[in-house]
This record gives structure tokens, sequence and C-alpha cells, in this order.
């Protein structure tokens, strides 16, 4: 990360557009969300959001590159954990920002 007050560089931008860019997929957000719940293989996970499987283990991979999901193997089965906090740390700031937003928008709006 850059230091407070200093420019991130051009390659380190890149790297956090990437990274949002990511979190930005909302099947890759709702496996991390079940994840968060505990840890699962590809047929719970396709029981649970209904989604295909190739489309599930596409977005695990990603997932994982990026180091916010792990597997196991447990005989024929993989399962898959999300064990990195950074997830939901960025979901509560968001959350926090969207109900300050809209409490705001509420206030003027009963104050005109």
């Amino acid at each position: 990360m850059a230091a407070a007050g200093s420019m991130p560089s051009p390659q380190l931008l890149e790297e956090y557009s990437q990274f949002f860019r990511l979190l930005s997929e909302p099947t890759r957000l709702q496996l991390l969300c079940q994840l968060k719940q505990g840890a699962m293989d590809v047929a719970g996970l396709i029981e649970a959001t209904g989604f295909s499987q190739s489309h599930i283990s596409r977005q695990l991979g990603q997932l994982q590159r990026a180091g916010l999901v792990s597997c196991e193997r447990d005989g024929v089965r993989t399962i898959w954990s999300a064990d990195n906090d950074l997830v939901d740390d960025l979901c509560v700031l968001v959350q926090n920002r969207l109900r300050l937003r809209l409490e705001a928008q509420l206030q003027q709006l009963t104050a005109g």
C-alpha cells in the first residue's frame, strides 16, 4: 500500500483495480459469503447457489489465485473455504458508507 498522503504508483493502481474488479462480480461475492458460513465442496455450492459446476469452478479458481479461498483434498472431494477476513472488512466498510449516504439522503428528504 502506498504511504499515507502519497500517490500510488501506476502499477499499484492497476493491482487495486484488478482486485476490485475481482470483487465486483456478484457470483464471486456470493461464493465468498457462502464459504464464510463454512467449508463446502462444489456439490454443496451448486446446491446452495444454483450455479453450474463449471461456473463455480471458474470463479473459485479466480478467488484462489487472489488468495481469498483455499482448498483441501478429502478423498475424491475438494473442500473449499474462505479464510481471509479482508472481504468481510471491505463489506463492512461499504455497508457503513452506504448507510451513511442513505441516512443523509433521508435527512434531506425530511428537511425539505
